[in-house]
């Protein structure tokens, strides 16, 4: 049953799920009501009600960004789940299309992937029109109530009027249980050099990779990742793609990324990958250590947009801005959840090692509102920023490089977010232990879990005396990339006050703020139509 809230919500602004809900970037001052609650993501994609979890199918076809996503329209608790559905030419701004994929008869519809089949393996284009194909975990729970273990398979759906409705396959599902418990999430993906069709799936403590020619037949190819990796809890939402190594001409290597719950590096959720090969048919592991996309609490599911134009030649993420130690719990109104802004991933090789890093897409630009150039200088103790910045703090963009004295040196040092009530933020580097962190012991509400409140840190020992930080605040999160990408560290926060102060700290010793820019960033959304 739906909550008063849920009720009154809509009794007041509509059917905000089937509305256009269609955003320009205007200024936070136009934002509609059931985008300006507290807590509510300004330049984060977050449903206009319900729960939220998983981004699902994402793909590019005709101008458009498709983002499915895990959703249950009746609670702000994760339930029978459907697929969600938004689209953007910008990859920032999100217009709300009605649900796309409901449960049925074979079970919810859990996470999966969309492709564009552009040669009709399927069958199922129609006059020159390819179709999108949604792949997807069916989920049985009458049969996990039962005790049952061949709870999880495949099924498939095709959409022929660019994803606005869509057609579930008749003769669901096209890849059975073989009678394990976790079975699921399947990430597909055209082969060129195999010619056929790839999945990589999820299998409790491994992935399994499964070739089909028509998205409809599927056949074992082999399986990857016992004994190595993490391996605290279940892997989940894989994906497989290619990438080129910066700098080295010609040279590709292979991507594997496998979400693991719990086990992530500070507790929880996380996302894992791998480097090496794969030639169609088997994964060959090159990573000689575990090695994480995202080290902060709130990051998982993450997952790539398939069918980017070649011309464009990006890869690019999003991931679910949560935690499942505390994502059906969390202080928000009558929505729960928000993704990560898309990011852009790239490999490097350093140290005999392969990395992946990772920045915001290039399009953050079109909200950038001011751009401020913060003044450069030694800090001792603390400098305030928020009178150069804006009065209206959040969401915000900043980009600073600081540098470390040869003599009375900082041991720690970073950026402070603080209200009028005492509550703050930190998100800085620690020298003495070569760690980022992210302090949100004191950052405002977090009765809700015991594991929500503390100090996380994603491990970096400086290569000489520079740092580089970019940040995006947003009403309730932050997003730290550092060192260009090789750091990443995402988490949420909940403040009974809104931030309305920020300044640098610099704790044990100086610290030179060689360079700083921050962008006042606008709201993605405005009134619905």
């Amino acid at each position: 049953m739906k909550t008063l809230n849920f009720l009154l919500l809509i009794l007041v602004s509509g059917s905000l799920l089937f509305s256009s809900c269609k955003s320009t970037g205007t200024k936070t001052t136009d934002v509609p009501v059931q985008y300006a609650e507290q807590y509510r993501p300004q330049v984060h994609f977050s449903p206009p009600f319900g729960w939220m979890n998983d981004p699902n199918g994402m793909v590019f076809f005709e101008g458009e960004y498709h983002l499915f996503y895990q959703y249950y329209p009746d609670s702000t608790v994760w339930g029978p789940m459907h697929w969600g559905h938004a689209i953007s030419t910008d990859l920032m701004h999100w217009e709300n299309l009605p649900i796309a994929l409901y449960p049925d008869s074979l079970g919810f519809i859990f996470s999966g992937s969309a492709v564009i089949d552009v040669n009709n393996t399927s069958g199922f284009g129609k006059e020159g029109k390819p179709a999108m194909v949604a792949i997807f975990t069916l989920h049985d729970m009458a049969g996990q109530k039962a005790g049952k273990q061949n709870i999880e398979s495949q099924g498939i759906a095709y959409s022929i009027d660019k994803g606005r409705t869509w057609t579930k396959y008749e003769k669901n599902p096209v890849l059975k249980n073989p009678g394990t418990l976790d079975f699921r999430d399947p990430k597909v993906s055209w082969n060129k050099e195999a010619q056929k069709w790839i999945m990589t799936l999820a299998v409790g403590d491994h992935v399994c990779f499964y070739s089909s020619a028509n998205l409809k037949e599927w056949s074992l190819e082999s399986e990857f990742g016992k004994g190595i990796g993490a391996h605290g809890g279940v892997w989940e939402c894989p994906d497989l793609f290619q990438l080129p190594v910066s700098g080295k001409a010609d040279q590709k290597k292979w991507v594997l990324i496998v979400n693991i719950n719990p086990g992530g590096p500070n507790g929880g959720s996380a996302t894992q990958y791998f480097v090496g090969e794969f030639d169609g048919h088997k994964f060959v592991n090159e990573s000689t250590d575990t090695q994480w996309a995202d080290q902060g609490k709130d990051n998982y599911a993450t997952v790539t947009f398939s069918n980017i134009p070649e011309s464009d030649g990006r890869c690019i993420s999003i991931g679910w801005m949560s935690n499942w130690q505390y994502a059906n719990v969390v202080p928000t109104g009558v929505w729960r959840s928000a993704m990560t802004l898309p990011r852009e991933l790239k490999l490097i090789s350093e140290n005999n090692k392969y990395i992946m890093i990772s920045e915001p897409v290039k399009e953050i630009q079109v909200l950038r509102e001011r751009k401020t150039e913060l003044k450069s200088g030694v800090i001792t103790g603390k400098l305030e920023l928020d009178s150069q910045i804006s009065e209206s703090l959040l969401p915000v963009e900043l980009d600073l490089k600081f540098s470390l004295p040869a003599t009375d040196a900082s041991t720690d040092f970073g950026l402070e977010l603080y209200n009028s009530k005492g509550e703050n933020l930190l998100i800085g580097y620690d020298k003495t232990k070569g760690v980022f962190y992210i302090n949100r012991t004191n950052a405002g509400n977090s009765d809700f879990s015991k594991d929500f409140s503390g100090v996380h840190t994603s491990p970096c020992l400086l290569n000489g005396s520079a740092v580089e930080m970019h940040l995006i605040l947003d009403a309730a999160s932050v997003e730290l990339f550092a060192m260009r990408g090789k750091v990443a560290m995402t988490e949420i926060y909940f403040p009974t006050e809104e931030f309305s102060g920020i300044r640098l700290y610099s704790k044990n010793g100086n610290v030179q703020l060689d360079s700083g820019t921050a962008y006042k960033l606008n709201s993605i959304w405005k009134e619905s139509k």
